[in-house]
């Protein structure tokens, strides 16, 4: 039996969050936010800590710096269950503010160790001992991109399962080693805008075909209007969980989380769809992306009322 259920290599960093900011934001003033939160951020570090909390054993490649934040981020991941045994170190953390306007949120990062993470800094045994392999934020590790077919490839040649969360494209180029990484991933997991973009397509559905010649398994997250999904040509959908939401930061990356947390297990497509769902919603309802999954029991019960709400209709 495999030690892992799943090995992530990826990003690491703090969310730095400043709430009731006004929307225009002119320089030379002292803008006053309402709010205020430091919480684990990184599409990678947020999945790695939510699959921990749900119960999956979860190891994490990742490089990190030798300060107070990275201290605090792994503190946070060890928190909850992940294996950084084989955590590289570098200088500086890379960190992350987001100012979030409504819906819409401007989103800063210094990259630090986050596009300092090579191959040569991934333990390839230990990865490939899992059941499962994922990466997130493919366009944010500069110095990893050129190896991450390469890497892939070996995940599938050593028998794992596989997937992949592009997230955004800084540069907005969406090309480069995309089409060389496709055939050696089961799942893609894009939301509706790095869908379109990635396949140059103008709506979802377009989006979804396209990348669907292309990966075996491709789940487009919707936000509040739930999951959709493709295999083997067979369409797959699952509404969204209505809730109050708080915050949207992580949100995709726990729907990751709970649509993993399933798959590991052998559930069928559409309850992958619908607890990634549940777990994108529960996410919402606190600051951050992890802070809603530090509370377990609270996060159990949340997780038990909408399961019975769902059986139930």
């Amino acid at each position: 039996m495999s030690k892992l259920d799943i090995a992530i290599a990826g990003e690491i960093n703090l969310d730095l969050i400043l709430y009731g900011l006004p929307e225009q934001m002119p320089t030379e003033r002292e803008l006053l936010a309402s709010g205020f939160t430091i919480t684990l951020g990184s599409s990678s570090a947020i999945l790695a800590h939510n699959l921990a909390a749900l119960g999956s054993r979860v190891g994490f490649v990742t490089k990190v710096g030798k300060d107070s934040f990275g201290t605090l981020a792994v503190e946070r991941l060890l928190e909850s269950g992940v294996d950084l045994a084989h955590v590289a170190h570098g200088a500086k953390s890379g960190v992350t503010l987001i100012l979030p306007h409504g819906p819409q949120r401007h989103i800063l990062t210094y990259p630090g160790t986050i596009s300092e993470l090579r191959l040569e800094d991934l333990d390839l045994d230990y990865l490939a001992s899992a059941r499962h392999f994922h990466l997130s934020s493919l366009f944010l590790q500069r110095e990893l991109l050129p190896d991450v077919p390469e890497l892939f490839r070996r995940m599938k040649s050593a028998g794992l399962t596989t997937s992949l969360d592009t997230n955004d494209d800084p540069d907005d180029r969406w090309d480069g080693v995309l089409e060389e990484i496709f055939p050696h991933v089961d799942i893609l997991l894009p939301n509706q805008h790095e869908a379109m973009r990635m396949s140059q397509a103008d709506d979802v559905e377009t989006a979804l075909s396209r990348l669907a010649q292309k990966v075996e398994t491709v789940v487009v997250k919707m936000g509040a209007s739930g999951a959709i999904a493709i295999r083997d040509g067979r369409r797959f959908s699952a509404p969204g969980v209505p809730v109050t939401i708080v915050d949207p930061v992580g949100a995709g990356d726990s729907f990751d989380a709970g649509f993993l947390h399933q798959f590991l297990r052998e559930a069928d497509l559409t309850t992958c769809l619908a607890y990634g769902n549940l777990c994108g919603a529960l996410s919402t309802t606190e600051c951050g992306g992890t802070e809603a999954f530090r509370n377990r029991a609270r996060m159990q019960q949340f997780l038990r009322r909408h399961n019975a709400r769902d059986q139930a209709q």
